[in-house]
């Protein structure tokens, strides 16, 4: 006669399926729930958007790494201002590289300093008028209108994904004749825990006007 599984292993695997498809529903509500910068996209070019942002706020910070930069940034929307105010978690979180051939591997974008963060405050703050921050580790920034290349990509940011994606922009935009601005930058939408397939990251660099 065939063997059947035994009632805990039927018991260990339901509870496995049961905690998956939590996960994946926390994932698809964090998504419908956070607050995402608004932007327009002008055209799509071989996988890469071209977009066009309003001004935005952002609470920006460095550190020695990118767990450090998130804590102190995660801190300040908890509370830990001068006005003890929450503030709405916005996507995308933004981070920076180092000053680096176009081409290399970026993890996050890194300041000769550390990494570089940035949290998107939501567009009802000014600059002026968003809660001061407790240390002078985290400073408020305007950011003006701006356009914006940007290359999508799902799973982990690892470093190699990073760099296929950063190479594959740069390669559209020199095929269509457009100019970069600056460092390119990755952004991240999803808390650290969301499902990786659900993931959505994006390589980012400004355009010259």
């Amino acid at each position: 006669m065939p063997r059947t599984a035994s009632t805990p292993t039927k018991l260990a695997v339901g509870a496995l399926a049961a905690l998956g498809i939590a996960w994946v529903g926390w994932g698809a509500y964090s998504k419908r729930t956070t607050e995402r910068v608004p932007y327009t996209t002008a055209l799509t070019l071989n996988g890469v958007e071209i977009r066009r942002y309003p001004d935005t706020v952002v609470a920006r910070t460095t550190a020695e790494n990118e767990d450090e930069a998130f804590r102190r940034l995660f801190a300040y929307i908890d509370g830990g201002n001068q006005l003890n105010e929450e503030i709405s978690m916005t996507a995308p979180v933004t981070t920076e590289p180092e000053k680096i051939a176009m081409t290399a591997p970026v993890a996050s974008e890194q300041s000769v300093d550390g990494v570089e963060m940035a949290f998107f405050l939501p567009g009802e703050y000014t600059a002026e008028g968003a809660p001061k921050p407790e240390t002078d580790e985290v400073t408020i920034d305007h950011i003006g209108a701006r356009t914006l290349a940007v290359r999508p990509f799902s799973w982990f940011a690892t470093e190699g994904r990073v760099e296929r994606n950063q190479r594959r922009l740069f390669d559209t935009l020199a095929a269509h004749d457009l100019t970069p601005e600056g460092e390119p930058f990755l952004l991240r939408y999803d808390a650290p825990w969301t499902p990786p397939f659900m993931r959505r990251n994006e390589i980012a660099v400004e355009l010259a006007e």
